[in-house]
Order: C-alpha cells, then sequence, then structure tokens
C-alpha cells in the first residue's frame, strides 16, 4: 500500500483514489476531509506523476490555504505546491498572467475595503457628497451590488471606455449613487486596481473572449479539487465550469449541512444537484467524525435530522463516551452571562486552558453582558470581532509605502505622502489633485512633474521622491521582509512611533515583519513584493485570529472551520438563534445549519444555553426551537422549564412556523381580486408585501385598508357566491 494511504479509512482512500471524472465527497462535519484533499493531492503527485503546477486546489480561506500546503509539502516532500489557494488568489495568478488581454498591467493593484473608502473620500470631496447622502459602508455596498445584480456588464465600460470618457460619465452623473458609481470605476482604472468581485468578473470575460487564453488554463488544469463546496456562488460556479471543461477533472468536498453563506450568495442546491449538472457522478460519503464526542455527535444528528433540504446522514463518532451536552435556562441575560463565567471558572480549576474555550453566539451584541461579566470575574478574553491585524493604522501605513513603491497609486501617495510630517497638507495636495485631473497623471507623478515649483520649497517632498524612486528602481532584488526593514527605516516611520512613545504600533510593526517572513518561508518559492501584496488585500478575517491564552468570543459564522475543545453556545433564543429576520422556511433550514456547525466546534465539552427576558421589538423571548429540536434525552437541564414556558414558546414556534409556510406556499390572490373574509365580509386585494406574507386589503365595510396573512382563511368572491 502506498505511504500516501497509510492510515486512511476505508472513505478516506476511496475519496483519494478515485480520480477521473465528476467526484462529490459529501464529507460531513469532523470526518478528516482536509487530510483527504491533502493526501489525494499527494497521490496524484507522488503514485501517478501528475505535476503540481496541473493540480488546482480552491480552500475559502487563506489560513485554510496555507495550512494545505504545508500538509502538502510535508506528505510530497516538495516545496512545489501548484495551485493551493483561494478562488480570488487564484484568479490574482490568473491576471497576473493574462490581463494585459485586456489592456491592464500586470501589476495591476487589488484593493480591500480601506482603499475602497480612500477613493470614496476623493469622490466625495470632488463631488460635494457627505455622509447625509450614504455612509461609506453603504456605499461600498451599493457599489457590489451594483456589479454584481444591477449591472453585471460594468467590467465591460470599465475595459472599454477609455478614461476620459470614464470620467466624464462620472462628471455628467448627477444622482449620489450614479455619481459614486461612476466615481469609483473612474478612480479604478485610473490606477488600475480591482477590487474583491471584479477578480472573476474580469477572469470569466477574459475566458469568454480569448479562446486561446480559456484552453491554456483548461489544458493547464488537469485536475481541479474545490474544498467546502457548500459555499460556492454562482460566479464561482461558473468560473469552475469553464476550468474543469476540457479535462472533465472535479473533485468536490463539502458538507450541504454546513451550508450558512446564502447571504453572501452561496446555494445548498449547488451541491445538491451536482449528480444533475455533471454526467457520471461519483458520490462518496465520509460520515466517521473524529473531532466530537459521542455525546455531541448525537445531539448534532438530532437537531439537524429536522431540516428537509439535505442528504439524509448521520455522523459517526469514534471518540470515547464523555458527558453529557448540557443546557442551562436562565431569568435574566445577566444570570446567564454569570452561570457561564462560573462554569469556565470551575473548568479552569480542573486544569483547562482559558485557550481552549470559546463562547459563540449569533449576534454581536449578544457579548456585552458576558463582556461586563468576564471583566467583573477577571477572566481574560478576546473578541474576534472581524477588525483585522491588517487594518490597524501601522500596518496600513506600512503596506502602503511597499504599494507605493511598487505600484505609484494615488490612495497609498494619499495616505503616507505627509506621513511622517513633511509639510505636505491639505493645501498642496489639492494643488496636485489639481494638476493629476488637468494632465491624467497620478498623484505620484504630478508631485515627480512638479516638484521644483515655488509651493514645495520649506518642504521635504525632494526627500520623499528620492526615497521613493530609490526604492522602486531596486526592490525587485530584495526580499520583501528586508525592503519592509529598510524603508520603515529610512522613511522616518519608526523614527516617528518611537517619538510619539507608541510601543503598542512598534509590536505590532514587529508583527508584521514577523509576518512577512513567515509568508516568505511558507512560499517555498520566489516571493515578489506585488505576491505579497495581493496576498495581504486578500487576508480573511479569520486569519488574524491568535493563540492567546484567553476565553474566545465570536459569532458563530467567524468560527467556522475553527474547533475549540470546550465551547458555550449562548443566547439560544427565539428572535436571537433563529434570528428575528429569518423570513422563509429556506431561511429557518439555514439557521438551523449554523447551530450545527455551532455545535460541531466543540470536540470535548459543549454547553447551550439560553435566557429569558425581551427582544428589541418588545416581544417577550422563550427558548430557541433549536433547543427543543434535539431529542431531550440527549441533553442534560441544568433545571427543568415551567409547563407554562414550555407552552407558550411552543405555541410562540407553531405559530412561527405557521407563517413560515404561509410565505413558502406564496400569495393564492393577486391585486384586484375580489375575496371573502369570514368575519370581515368582502373586499378587494390592493396590494401584496411579500416580505410580511400578507395581504393589503380593503374590505367594502371598513373605512381603512388591512393587512391580512396569507394564511387566514379566503375564498374568491365567485366561489363564495357560488357555494351559496
Amino acid at each position: 500500500m502506498s505511504d500516501i494511504l497509510a492510515g486512511l479509512n476505508e472513505q478516506q482512500r476511496q475519496a483519494v483514489t478515485t480520480t477521473e471524472g465528476f467526484i462529490r465527497v459529501i464529507a460531513g462535519a469532523g470526518s478528516g476531509k482536509t487530510r483527504a484533499l491533502s493526501h489525494r493531492f499527494a497521490y496524484l503527485v507522488n503514485d501517478i506523476g501528475i505535476m503540481p503546477a496541473n493540480i488546482l486546489c480552491v480552500t475559502f480561506t487563506n489560513k485554510s490555504a496555507n495550512e494545505m500546503k504545508q500538509r502538502i509539502r510535508r506528505l510530497t516532500g516538495d516545496s512545489d505546491t501548484g495551485y493551493i489557494s483561494t478562488f480570488h488568489s487564484f484568479c490574482v495568478a490568473v491576471l497576473q498572467e493574462d490581463i494585459n488581454t485586456v489592456q491592464y498591467p500586470k501589476n495591476f493593484l487589488v484593493l480591500d475595503n480601506a482603499d475602497i473608502d480612500a477613493m470614496l473620500k476623493i469622490i466625495y470631496e470632488e463631488r460635494g457628497l457627505t455622509l447625509r447622502h450614504m455612509t461609506f459602508s453603504k456605499a461600498r455596498d451599493m457599489i457590489e451590488i451594483r456589479k454584481i445584480f444591477k449591472d453585471p456588464e460594468y467590467y465591460e465600460h470599465m475595459i472599454a471606455l477609455p478614461l476620459d470618457k470614464l470620467q466624464q460619465r462620472y462628471l455628467d452623473a448627477v444622482e449620489p449613487d450614479d455619481i459614486i458609481f461612476w466615481g469609483y470605476l473612474y478612480q479604478q482604472k485610473k490606477c488600475f486596481s480591482l477590487d474583491y468581485n471584479d477578480l472573476i468578473k474580469y477572469v470569466l470575460y477574459i475566458f469568454s473572449v480569448n479562446e486561446v487564453i480559456r484552453l491554456k488554463w483548461q489544458k493547464r488544469l488537469e485536475y481541479i479539487m474545490i474544498d467546502e463546496y457548500q459555499d460556492i456562488d454562482e460566479l464561482q460556479y461558473r468560473l469552475m465550469k469553464v476550468l474543469c471543461a476540457y479535462h472533465q477533472n472535479l473533485f468536490i468536498v463539502g458538507d450541504p449541512d454546513q451550508t450558512i453563506y446564502t447571504w453572501r450568495g452561496a446555494s445548498v442546491w449547488y451541491i445538491l444537484n451536482f449528480d444533475k449538472e455533471f454526467s457520471n457522478v461519483r458520490t462518496i460519503m465520509m460520515m466517521t467524525n473524529y473531532r466530537s464526542t459521542p455525546q455531541i455527535v448525537a445531539v448534532a444528528n438530532s437537531l439537524i435530522g429536522n431540516n428537509k433540504h439535505r442528504i439524509k446522514k448521520d455522523l459517526l463518532p469514534v471518540l470515547p463516551d464523555d458527558t453529557k451536552v448540557v443546557y442551562h435556562h436562565a431569568k435574566t441575560a445577566e444570570a446567564e452571562a454569570k452561570w457561564i463565567v462560573a462554569e469556565i471558572k470551575q473548568l479552569v480549576a480542573n486544569g483547562i486552558k482559558l485557550g481552549d474555550i470559546a463562547i459563540l453566539y449569533r449576534a454581536h451584541y449578544i457579548s456585552r453582558m458576558l463582556e461586563e461579566v468576564l471583566l467583573k470575574e477577571e477572566v481574560p478574553y478576546k473578541i474576534y470581532s472581524g477588525v483585522q491585524f491588517f487594518n490597524r493604522m501601522e500596518i496600513k501605513d506600512a503596506l502602503s509605502y511597499l504599494r507605493l513603491i511598487a505600484y505609484k497609486d494615488d490612495l497609498s501617495f494619499l495616505r503616507i505622502a505627509n506621513v511622517p510630517k513633511r509639510n505636505i497638507g491639505e493645501r498642496r495636495m489639492k494643488f496636485l489633485q489639481d494638476y493629476a485631473m488637468q494632465n491624467q497623471c497620478s498623484l505620484y507623478s504630478a508631485l515627480e512633474r512638479t516638484i521644483d515649483s515655488e509651493i514645495f520649497k520649506s518642504t521635504k517632498a525632494q526627500q520623499f521622491v528620492a526615497l521613493i524612486e530609490r526604492f522602486s528602481a531596486g526592490y525587485q532584488g530584495l526580499p520583501v521582509s528586508e525592503l519592509l526593514n529598510a524603508v520603515l527605516d529610512q522613511s522616518g516611520y519608526e523614527v516617528m512611533l518611537r517619538t510619539e512613545g507608541s510601543q503598542e504600533r512598534l509590536d505590532n510593526l514587529a508583527e508584521l515583519k514577523q509576518s512577512v517572513y513567515e509568508y516568505e518561508i511558507s512560499c517555498g518559492e520566489e516571493c515578489t513584493l506585488e505576491d505579497y501584496l495581493a496576498h495581504v488585500a486578500l487576508l480573511t478575517n479569520t486569519d488574524a485570529l491568535s493563540g492567546q491564552n484567553s476565553v474566545k468570543l465570536m459569532t458563530v459564522h467567524t468560527a467556522k472551520g475553527l474547533e475549540f475543545l470546550h465551547v458555550f453556545l449562548c443566547g439560544l433564543a427565539e428572535g436571537v438563534f433563529p434570528s428575528r429576520k429569518t423570513a422563509t422556511l429556506e431561511g429557518m433550514e439555514e439557521e438551523r445549519r449554523l447551530a450545527f456547525v455551532a455545535f460541531t466546534r466543540a470536540p470535548k465539552a459543549l454547553f447551550i444555553t439560553d435566557a429569558e427576558g425581551r427582544n428589541f421589538d418588545g416581544s417577550h423571548r422563550y427558548p430557541s426551537r433549536f433547543i427543543f429540536n434535539v431529542d431531550k434525552a440527549l441533553l442534560v437541564y441544568t433545571n427543568e422549564l415551567d409547563d407554562s414556558l414550555v407552552y407558550e414558546t411552543n405555541w410562540n414556534i407553531t405559530s412561527s412556523e405557521k407563517m413560515l409556510a404561509a410565505q413558502a406556499s406564496g400569495p393564492v390572490f393577486k391585486p384586484g381580486d375580489r375575496i371573502v373574509h369570514s368575519i370581515l365580509g368582502s373586499g378587494a386585494v390592493i396590494d401584496i408585501e411579500y416580505d410580511k406574507a400578507a395581504y393589503v386589503i380593503k374590505f367594502d365595510d371598513l373605512g381603512t385598508m388591512r393587512k391580512i396573512n396569507f394564511k387566514a382563511k379566503l375564498e374568491a368572491e365567485s366561489a363564495f357566491n357560488g357555494n351559496k
């Protein structure tokens, strides 16, 4: 037997050795899917002899991609790991090779949210917009919606329109939406930059208009493997179909029970209907759970069995028996938090490390009371709220220096031209912006051309330009870590922080240097400045998680893909988890999948809690249906629920489910129809509010209109008259 296959169970061996055609692996939580993927890659390379450069392995986070590379290096003994990356990182690789097809330079810029905000600031200042017109956050959302849904061919405008025509469309725009959208496209093209949504769009466009390039990539990628397939969206699905069309070798791994990103475009149907979309599909079930105790697995199976849109399966535990899952119902949110913290302190007293404990919740606002109690009880904790290491001021400044050296782009220039102070303030920056607009050039180029102007006397503009030019001319021969050290030193940035006494920021810069060094080592190949900058721009929130010895607080979405020995899932109340925003049966199934993900994060012990109280809308808070979805015999109740509370909760849940069912069935009548209500009499349907699953009806005997639920018993007036 191949060394690669040693230690694999039968289902994992099937997944590894079934190499040709379309293969779907349904991998339950904790079933070793990452192990199967990495061993399959090694099997293709070591046992079959496939070149690593002819394999694409897609993961959904950079963290997962790096872990996969390390595993594969250990298995193959080779530093060449082909294309192991996220969809977006792979697209960066394609574009770095072929974006010149659409007249973009190969050293294009990849934007993150901070860069987009910097562009928006320029647009707002130029066109007199304020945050009252639209916040930056809403502007980013609006741009994304227009790019994906309302104007999906926008990139053809960016590609086809000359810069001056794109600028004119921006200047001609009147409505704030149009001003922001076209101004953003103009700013993007001005510095040849692409954001997250552009990367796949541009690759698909290039493949659609250039058959030679499309065929080159199709032939190159002899084997395609996709992890977390349940999370792919429409654009990723389209890209995958194009790439696998030549060799017809596509291997997907996923779990429909862990589809929790439909709000981001994912659809459970891509994995459920895989055998209908492709021919001769082989499905392999990996159900052995190596992560959690039998008691936790049983609770997870019991919960998810309530969903209908799934492949019926049960996780099979192999770990020895341990304690049952604990359910605690508290009278108040404060009492709930105090119980959790008391249990944590007891775990610590029994020798458990704080770093092995996590508190998960559906939404961030739940953490407030937990924080208060943790602080009061002096229990160290860390909240993972999506604020990334790479978004800190000093980190953005340092990276902007590197980007200016590589790209000489406006965003980086605006950020660091006067950091440290060089007397290039608002007046001089306005002068450069006006010059750049009149002469269709970058701000850096404008400074170069006007450096001898009277306006820049008594500034350090000359030294700044000399610094950037010196590094721009020689950075290709330097390791990125060495370049970063030199820039921070010679720019005076670190001296500035030392003068300010900003030790925390200096520590963060030291951490940045360490991360660059580790990235260079992990590459196992030549690492260019452009590669590193693209890598940083694509980093996800969970990539920044650290191993500090403190209790970890985070949302369930953030916890996806992670595990913690002891997990507390709090706030399991109707209107909280499931969310009060859940308006469809499909949405409720996703909420249940999210709870399933939370349950399966725990290898050793799981505690679930809720509290009575009031929701935001003033309604009473009841225990979550997900608690009742689990066979009661599988849980240890710390105290029995009052009969009246159970009755009211069940009534509330039943009403909610009837509402969801009514919404799923849709309206029977349409505007203009005449209806008869058994109590309110005859009337006409005026409108339909789909989000509320309600008709707006003007009853003949009532002075004002009423909103009537879809589930209410209504008859068509003609049928009613005929039945008299």
